[in-house]
């Protein structure tokens, strides 16, 4: 630790705020560019916009303990900044990835002799908190908890799921969303403007087309939008009259494939697949098709979108089309065999039968109901006659006595108790198959009543 962070009394408070974002021509532009002041900052307006919570609370200097959640490029880290800056907070810096618990408690103890000898407090943001283990979170719990730091977490995983309870009940949650087209074109005019910071010392013309492109393709994140234009820009020799023109074949090459924001743990990855599975459910095999080719772009283990497609088929569709189950079982043994890419084509197949099949979710509400009545009801006992009679002495116990076989009766069906009470679990729909199937079963259970057992 510094000696001069120890007593630091007679210094002014902004002469230890946080720094400026680098202005070094060595850093990549979108280092370049981040946002110095609120006004600066783009996007996000669903909580910066006029009036919204986290604005009134930086521009009062309310801030507590904030966690940011989103995915990369949308302003996590320049937020952090822009909040140390302006709240005239000491900004301290730590990542998931490289710091261990000696640097926590490095940064935490000086935190805690600034705020006794200067009164100033301490911004600790934290980039990817997610990667800490339990232990390493649980450090922070006491200097959070008495003020000592405001932690500003940034993290692309759910925090409600990767972040300690207790961090999480002590902080304020705020997810940051993807930029959109309209927010980043003029982050990329900014930044070709800016002779301090961005690229407006060079003799740039950009199409406006390319611009849309890189907007575009880079799917809501700043800092690739940014880098890729930085390339174009490096990149492109000047025309004869000096400038350097960045037409869309120069944007397309500049930033290429699209990235999808997915993580194979985290939210997108949940996410994706809810979508997929309420899509199928809801009989739209468009939007099934569109977030299944997101997963497959993604890389997506096959497997994991087949069991959920077999899922969805036995229980969105169920016997209302049984052969849903079949050409899904069929596309998960098809996927197994053959892998990606050909397992595209059996998957698209049954995504699409099972989209457009009818639908009946009787089979998940007739087990579960059962499943209920067995776990909080009385046991019921086997009748007597329904009992394994196969084994020497059955019949001297009344096992199997009264049974009767159902193929010896006419349509193969005899009226006889199954079960030692009145209850009913399945209810078919008119739907599809099953209505055939309410048929047979309307007719059977009319002479269950009117017949009894003989």
């Amino acid at each position: 630790m510094a000696q001069d962070d120890l007593f630091r009394a007679s210094a002014p408070v902004a002469e230890v705020a946080a720094e400026p974002p680098p202005s070094s021509g060595h850093a990549p532009l979108a280092a370049r560019m981040r946002p110095r002041t609120l006004d600066e900052f783009v996007g996000q307006t669903h909580i910066l916009g006029p009036g919204q919570l986290l604005r009134r609370a930086i521009e009062s200097d309310r801030i507590q303990s904030l966690i940011f959640y989103g995915p990369p490029g949308t302003g996590k880290t320049s937020l952090a900044q822009i909040i140390a800056r302006q709240t005239r907070n000491r900004f301290e810096r730590l990542s998931g990835v490289e710091s261990n618990v000696a640097d926590m408690r490095r940064v935490l103890a000086s935190a805690a002799n600034r705020l006794a000898n200067t009164g100033q407090p301490t911004i600790l943001f934290i980039d990817e908190i997610h990667r800490f283990n339990k232990a390493q979170q649980d450090v922070l719990l006491p200097d959070v908890e008495a003020g000592t730091v405001r932690l500003i977490g940034a993290t692309t995983h759910n925090p409600f799921f990767f972040v300690n309870s207790p961090l999480v009940s002590r902080s304020q949650i705020f997810e940051l969303r993807p930029l959109s087209e309209e927010e980043l074109r003029p982050l990329l005019r900014r930044a070709l403007a800016d002779s301090e910071r961005g690229l407006g010392h060079m003799n740039i013309r950009a199409d406006e087309e390319a611009l849309s492109h890189l907007a575009k393709i880079a799917d809501g994140d700043a800092r690739k939008a940014l880098n890729a234009l930085e390339i174009a820009a490096l990149t492109t020799s000047p025309d004869e009259d000096g400038s350097i023109h960045i037409a869309l074949s120069v944007a397309e090459q500049s930033i290429q494939k699209k990235a999808i924001v997915y993580d194979g743990d985290g939210d997108a990855h949940y996410d994706t697949i809810s979508a997929y599975i309420k899509s199928m459910r809801g009989s739209d095999p468009d939007a099934a098709l569109y977030w299944l080719a997101k997963m497959i772009h993604a890389g997506e283990d096959p497997r994991f979108i087949t069991r959920r497609l077999m899922i969805c088929a036995a229980e969105d569709v169920g016997l209302a089309d049984p052969m849903a189950l079949v050409l899904a079982n069929a596309a998960h043994q098809a996927a197994e065999f053959v892998g990606w890419p050909e397992a595209r084509i059996p998957i698209a197949e049954a995504t699409i039968y099972v989209a457009t099949a009818h639908k009946s979710n009787t089979s998940i509400t007739s087990i579960d109901s059962a499943l209920e009545d067995v776990r909080t009801g009385r046991t019921l006992p086997v009748p007597e006659h329904l009992r394994d009679a196969h084994y020497k002495g059955a019949k001297r116990l009344g096992h199997g006595e009264g049974y009767q076989y159902a193929h010896d009766h006419p349509g193969h069906f005899v009226a006889q108790d199954y079960l030692p009470t009145e209850k009913r679990y399945y209810e078919p729909t008119e739907q599809g198959s099953e209505k055939k199937i309410k048929e047979r079963l309307d007719r059977w259970r009319a002479l269950r009543e009117t017949t009894g057992p003989e």
